[in-house]
């Protein structure tokens, strides 16, 4: 699987939309077809964890924020 945090989300999104297209265009043999889904599936998990990551990041800057607001001086 592509290590996330050195591809970046957009190098791996583009390279899942990739394996996509390949596999909606066809005449690929099972082999092809099923090693592509492998990748695919390994793509998007990497995507996932990107997200998730990103989320995480604007959740604690978020709360960083609302304590400064929130917080007497």
């Amino acid at each position: 699987m592509s290590q996330p945090d050195k591809t970046g989300y957009e190098q791996t999104r583009d390279e899942l939309v990739a394996v996509v297209q390949q596999l909606e265009a066809g005449g690929l043999t099972l082999e092809e077809s099923l090693a592509l889904w492998q990748r695919g599936e390994e793509l998007a998990a990497a995507c996932q964890v990107l997200l998730e990551g990103a989320q995480t990041q604007l959740d604690a800057a978020t709360s960083d924020d609302e304590q400064e607001i929130t917080s007497p001086e």
